[in-house]
């Protein structure tokens, strides 16, 4: 088995190892998010997403990204530790960080089969969906219902055990 630590590559090596992949026939998912506090949510993501394909990437948002998207306080972990708990998960493959806010240069550079998205995103709602259709790059929409979410994770941890 896999380090996590091995896992966590540069957009360039994942590119090339990509590319190799696909050529043997492997069918290559990307997912992508912010991980901030690791929950079964996420877990229930990338299992899904992992079911799309034969190769699992996914694209961790840097800190300057989170900060961006999810406002002052954020992230709760800084990027390196995040990259490293999603790498841990037996699901997943390759690990990417990246500073946009969203994927769509990332799925121009690797050009996976399949770009997965959670249960919070619809086909039409997908940030991605004109790229993704332009590269022909299917969107797979995975994962449980949105009943988890960091920020309500957070807020019961301020809260604590007794509400």
């Amino acid at each position: 088995m896999r380090s996590a630590q091995s896992k966590i590559h540069s957009r360039e090596f994942v590119r090339a190892a990509i590319g190799k992949l696909q050529r043997q026939g492997k069918r290559v998912v990307l997912a992508n998010g912010c991980f901030d506090t690791l929950h079964v949510g996420h877990v229930r993501y990338l299992a899904g997403a992992k079911r799309e394909g034969d190769i699992l990437v996914v694209a961790v948002n840097a800190d300057s990204s989170v900060r961006g998207l999810k406002g002052p306080g954020r992230p709760v972990l800084d990027e390196q530790a995040r990259a490293q708990l999603v790498a841990s998960l037996r699901d997943v493959d390759f690990v990417v960080l990246f500073a946009e806010p969203n994927v769509e240069s990332l799925l121009e550079d690797i050009r996976p089969d399949v770009h997965a998205k959670g249960t919070d995103y619809s086909t039409e709602t997908v940030p991605e969906r004109a790229a993704s259709d332009r590269l022909g790059i299917r969107v797979a929409i995975v994962g449980d219902p949105k009943e988890h979410s960091t920020r309500a994770f957070l807020d019961a941890i301020r809260k604590g055990p007794h509400g």
